[in-house]
């Protein structure tokens, strides 16, 4: 904590090594929330660099009261969220091979972990994006409900419920493919 704070002091002063070094520290994370969010790592990578682009370029009008990691992930989510708008809430497949080059186990488990990754960024696409984005940054981000809500703008019970609701959900679409 103390260090994003030297960090947003120092890019606040126009050094161009605090940005990058905000970078180096965030953007694995960031890049791994809006792919969960958008199901597809090329535009989660656009995603990221934007959010980068406008974040370098605020530079002069700098202001950030709370957490820099907080607010990097509520920049993807906005970005991630003007995508899903733009194209429709139509789901793409997840990047396979970042999957396959994190994977070190025999062919056969590779294949049942691709299979099984792809059943599910399918069931996930198929949630409405709000309780999408309370599940991905529920599971994948390690958010609280009341971090989420603060994102969302909602209360803590609308972010349970939502969590609740896209739980289950995903759980009766995973089901459902199994009596297939």
């Amino acid at each position: 904590m103390l260090e994003d704070e030297l960090l947003k002091l120092k890019f606040k002063r126009g050094n161009t090594e605090a940005l990058a070094a905000i970078y180096d520290k965030y953007a694995d994370y960031l890049l791994s929330l809006a792919t969960a969010l958008l199901n597809d790592h090329a535009l989660a990578e656009d995603v990221l660099h934007d959010v980068f682009v406008r974040f370098a370029k605020s530079v002069t009008s700098f202001r950030i009261r709370g957490s820099l990691k907080a607010y990097l992930a509520k920049s993807v989510i906005n970005r991630s969220r003007d995508h899903m708008r733009k194209r429709g809430r139509r789901p793409v497949s997840l990047d396979d091979a970042q999957m396959l080059e994190s994977c070190s186990a025999g062919p056969d488990s590779v294949i049942l972990l691709q299979e099984q990754s792809l059943r599910l960024t399918d069931a996930l696409g198929q949630l409405p994006f709000e309780q999408r984005e309370v599940v991905v940054l529920k599971i994948k981000a390690g958010m609280k409900f009341r971090q989420i809500a603060a994102l969302q703008e909602i209360s803590v019970t609308t972010a349970q419920a939502r969590y609740r609701y896209g739980i289950d959900k995903l759980r009766s679409i995973l089901n459902s493919e199994k009596e297939k």
